[in-house]
């Protein structure tokens, strides 16, 4: 259970703070809601308070775990699938985790390859998107400003 003010992150959306939590009727039903604003694209988003467990909603990490996330960002590339198809859906999986360390691999790995060969538009499409989701965490993790921290990953990327 979360409270008010907390930041958490919703898998394959971001980070966020909560705002309120809500009751709403929707088709019959009523259920309560956890209603997040986004400091990154300036959107609210609510999720199902029942839903929180299998959507995989958890706590921003701590300002200590930053390095962590940045030390992987700075190391080689792991090995990837040759085969589109399979590296796609492995990346999604590891996005859709939910965890920061694994969407660091896949931001580390896909600039990687983006330099030396190139990106489908899918592929960058998702790297935008697993770029995007990671800077949202680390802004609430660090406190800081979004311009700041998309530099900083771009020097730990270079």
């Amino acid at each position: 259970m979360f409270n008010i003010g907390d930041k958490v992150v919703y898998p394959m959306h971001g980070a966020g703070i909560i705002e309120s939590i809500e009751e709403r009727e929707i088709l019959g039903e009523k259920r309560s809601y956890y209603v997040m604003r986004m400091p990154i694209g300036n959107m609210k988003v609510m999720v199902p308070m029942t839903n929180v467990g299998e959507i995989g909603l958890r706590k921003v990490i701590e300002e200590e775990e930053v390095n962590a996330v940045f030390h992987i960002l700075s190391d080689k590339s792991t090995p990837m699938s040759t085969n589109w198809n399979r590296r796609y859906r492995a990346n999604l999986e590891k996005i859709k985790s939910g965890n920061i360390y694994e969407l660091a691999e896949v931001v580390r790995n896909l600039s990687h390859r983006d330099k030396q060969k190139g990106l489908s538009t899918g592929e960058r499409k998702m790297l935008d998107n697993a770029r995007q989701i990671l800077i949202s965490e680390l802004v609430l993790a660090k406190e800081g400003k979004e311009e700041h921290i998309r530099g900083l990953l771009e020097e730990y990327l270079a």
